[in-house]
């Protein structure tokens, strides 16, 4: 009995040792990114965004998923089961198919949301170099918002992590800026958890104003404190560079259901993860949301996608446009969601 006991007593503090040191590993090099941005900026020429024939701009903006959450997926966090992506076929399989779709939308902007550089989940391929590669899309901007050597949660653990924002252009970008939103987390969870952020490019006009799009994805697991702050640094942002003469455009994935379509698509499980609303009379007076809620642009990971009958859908990716921007069209493209749990939404602006 007493053999028994010594035994017990040695396991349990050697696991909390182990736990120890691997708490002081994390918070050692937790990324910290107002001293260190990751910020990567790609640009091959300089001069002004060139006129299109119909004075156009075509902006694309696509959470992949970082090609590993497609129809077969599930995931932990949504309800479901698994962690990360089955197979290292499938990962490519999806990034093939993604930028085919990008080849042939022919965006002048692509902003893409959990694009990942270096992570165990997608057995280290640097999918940011990848879409460099392969999407005639010669400048790009990249910069982290979910970067640890080891998230340690839950079974098997997520792993090693570099993974972030990417804006692929055809325009030269005359800056690229990371700009950090609050984090909600306290320690030790903020650790190994992500640290949100915008990512903006600037484009020079020929007017001798900017464009400046904002790439973004706001907060999703949290207990909606953190929503409500990054949407206000969000919106302060914006007006900052309005306020300037610029034109302002914010796309991506808000984590929060677009005003009126939650209606449309309702929670069918309340003990499942759920959006809050984005309100339109949150943003200052000319300025509008643009988003298509004809087509759903996200699915819940609770489950692998079957049929739009017994799935959850949501509509929380969208633009946030300034009063300046003549928006022409915004569409969400039905992909069925066959490679990424979104769907991709494209605008079409022009300058007033």
């Amino acid at each position: 009995m007493i053999k028994t006991t010594k035994i017990a007593i040695i396991i349990l503090l050697t696991f909390i040792i182990l736990f120890l040191i691997l708490l002081g590993f994390l918070t050692a090099t937790e990324f910290k990114p107002e001293k260190d941005s990751h910020l990567f900026i790609q640009t091959f020429y300089e001069g002004s965004v060139p006129s299109s024939d119909d004075g156009k701009i075509k902006i694309l903006s696509w959470n992949i998923g970082y090609c590993g959450l497609d129809k077969s997926a599930d995931f932990f966090m949504d309800g479901g089961k698994n962690v990360n992506p089955k197979s290292r076929e499938k990962i490519e399989e999806n990034m093939n198919a993604i930028n085919n779709f990008i080849l042939k939308e022919y965006a002048d902007i692509n902003l893409l949301q959990e694009v990942d550089k270096k992570a165990s989940r997608t057995k280290k391929i640097d999918e940011y170099e990848f879409f460099i590669q392969n999407s005639k899309n010669p400048n790009s901007a990249y910069t982290a918002n979910f970067l640890c050597k080891f998230v340690p949660y839950p079974f098997p653990p997520i792993g090693q992590i570099d993974a972030g924002l990417a804006t692929y252009t055809k325009f030269p970008i005359k800056e690229a800026e990371r700009h950090s939103l609050p984090c909600p987390f306290k320690y030790p969870v903020r650790i190994a958890n992500m640290k949100r952020c915008l990512l903006e490019t600037r484009f020079r006009l020929e007017n001798g104003k900017d464009l400046v799009v904002f790439n973004l994805h706001l907060e999703a697991y949290d207990d909606g404190e953190g929503k409500i702050a990054q949407t206000k640094k969000l919106i302060e942002v914006l007006e900052t560079e309005y306020s300037k003469g610029n034109y302002v455009i914010a796309g991506g994935d808000f984590n929060q259901a677009m005003y009126g379509t939650m209606e449309k698509y309702p929670v069918q499980n309340a003990d499942l993860w759920a959006p809050s609303i984005m309100e339109n009379d949150i943003l200052p007076d000319g300025w509008k949301f643009y988003f298509d809620d004809k087509t759903p642009t996200c699915r819940l990971l609770n489950k692998p996608y079957t049929d739009k009958k017994t799935h959850q859908f949501y509509v929380i990716d969208g633009f946030i446009v300034s009063p300046n921007v003549e928006v022409e069209s915004v569409e969400t493209i039905d992909l069925n969601f066959e490679n990424s749990d979104h769907n991709p939404v494209v605008i079409e602006i022009s300058i007033k």
